[in-house]
């Protein structure tokens, strides 16, 4: 079966379980206790109930443009570079949830989320090297953490002191 799955169902199940790993990890991080509750929050920011709708389909789109990359060009330099870029986005992607909910530094967060942004950029800019419609898949993953880290940085404005309990 070529086509979609030119490179068998090894690449595209590899993808979706790596994706799944990330946002399993980055949820089990996130903890809205008591702590996150006592924050003071803009009134734009997006209500709880959101983030996983839109979390999940930004994981659905990201895994199908890694899929589509994937299977679009099959040079092992091309391919290297776009599990690199995948891989050191999903470090980011966890780390960020990590610093923000169990250390509960905002601040530190915010510097974690710039990076995070930065490293989307990358994605959309390999992938938009082997495939234009990969690499607009991940332009909301790129809306949504913008506004989370415009979200983030009016945290750390509105809650001056962090790293208590």
């Amino acid at each position: 079966m070529n086509g979609v799955l030119a490179g068998g169902w090894e690449p595209p199940a590899l993808a979706a379980l790596l994706a799944l790993v990330v946002a399993v990890v980055g949820g089990v991080a996130t903890r809205t206790d008591a702590w996150y509750h006592r924050l003071r929050v803009p009134g734009w920011k997006p209500p709880d109930w959101a983030f996983g709708p839109v979390w999940t389909v930004i994981f659905i789109l990201t895994t199908a443009s890694a899929i589509i990359a994937w299977n679009a060009d099959s040079d092992p330099a091309a391919r290297t570079r776009l599990v690199a870029v995948f891989a050191v986005n999903g470090v980011l992607n966890i780390a960020w949830s990590v610093i923000f909910f169990r250390l509960r530094r905002p601040d530190w967060a915010f510097a974690e989320v710039l990076m995070l942004w930065f490293s989307i950029l990358a994605v959309v800019f390999t992938l938009g090297r082997v495939s234009v419609a990969a690499a607009l898949l991940n332009l909301p993953y790129l809306a949504w953490v913008s506004v989370a880290a415009c979200l983030n940085r009016t945290i750390v404005r509105l809650n001056p002191r962090f790293g208590g309990a």
